[in-house]
């Protein structure tokens, strides 16, 4: 059986799956000429950059398992083909840390300034740094700030045990029922249990300090005009989740207003072209969509990804 990783594939991964006997063909083939190509093989494994639509797999009838290396899987048309009798399969837990580990790069970064420190030490350190060092010395600690964590699955959660472990309160929502408390880790294997409080939006909204969203692509902003209304004066907010779940235009108002103290960004409305408001506004942090994008996330994505194409190709 033949596997085409058209967005690539770990090199464990990789391994795994040919000595398991499967043939894995790691050459990208552009999205207009798939339809002609993707048929001579068994399975795909894709990322976020390859779409699987209706119309594709109509177009190959052979094709018997879609794999995404990671979480969301918003570029494949789910439904459709497992009703054409595809296994359409995912690795929700691999990336998990590295992307909960990027908010706070981006949080950190926030709170002391970072963002603008280095876009304006280079040019203008040498001739004008006591101004710089006065227009930073406002930063804020994150140790007993109140964070919001949007949305509580897998990613929300390592979130949310980054926070309590710098000293945060945690106050997160979900459509479901979540926990009273999590359990963290630390240094030696030491486990300690630590509480967090379910709330609903606006109460998140009206109290948090700083905002995470971990949700899954919505029709409507999770945070709009009317949401930025309800926030707390001087919040900000992360999203590492999907573009579109703040509106961008109204955060760009937030921001010029003082609502918002600062905004960080790993997605984006109009990926891979974001909008030149988002990308020049001196008060945004800013990544092209790197939360899954660390060393050890990828060997784990590639591994639980190959043992699940293993399993399901040779049922």
């Amino acid at each position: 059986m033949r596997i085409l990783a058209n967005d690539g594939i770990d090199p464990i991964g990789k391994k795994i799956l040919e000595e398991a006997g499967f043939t894995v063909d790691t050459v990208h083939i552009p999205q207009e000429e798939l339809a002609l190509r993707l048929n001579d093989y068994d399975a795909v494994t894709v990322r976020s950059a390859t779409k699987i639509r209706q119309a594709l797999i109509d177009a190959c009838p052979n094709l018997k398992v879609i794999g995404r290396g990671g979480v969301g899987m918003d570029n494949i048309d789910v439904d459709y083909a497992v009703s054409k009798g595809i296994a359409v399969l995912n690795t929700p837990a691999a990336s998990s840390h590295s992307v909960a580990e990027l908010v706070f790069a981006h949080l950190l970064n926030g709170v002391r300034f970072l963002y603008d420190a280095n876009r304006k030490m280079p040019v203008e350190g040498g001739t004008n740094f006591g101004t710089l060092k006065k227009a930073y010395a406002a930063g804020v600690e994150l140790q007993g700030k109140t964070l919001g964590v949007v949305g509580f699955g897998r990613i929300g959660r390592e979130t949310a045990k980054i926070a309590l472990g710098l000293g945060m309160n945690v106050l997160y929502s979900d459509l479901f029922e979540g926990p009273k408390s999590l359990t963290l880790t630390l240094s030696g294997g030491i486990q300690v249990e630590v509480p967090v409080e379910q709330a609903d939006l606006e109460t998140i909204f009206r109290q948090a300090d700083f905002i995470s969203l971990h949700v899954p692509f919505t029709d409507k902003p999770v945070i709009g005009k009317e949401e930025f209304a309800l926030l707390k004066d001087g919040v900000g907010l992360v999203n590492a989740s999907r573009g579109g779940v703040i509106h961008e235009l109204a955060l760009v108002e937030a921001l010029n207003s003082g609502k918002v103290s600062f905004a960080a960004l790993d997605v984006f409305d109009n990926e891979p072209s974001p909008r030149t408001e988002i990308l020049t506004h001196p008060r945004i942090s800013l990544t092209p969509h790197i939360g899954a994008a660390t060393n050890e996330a990828q060997e784990r994505i590639g591994e639980e990804l190959a043992q699940l194409l293993i399993e399901n190709l040779k049922k």
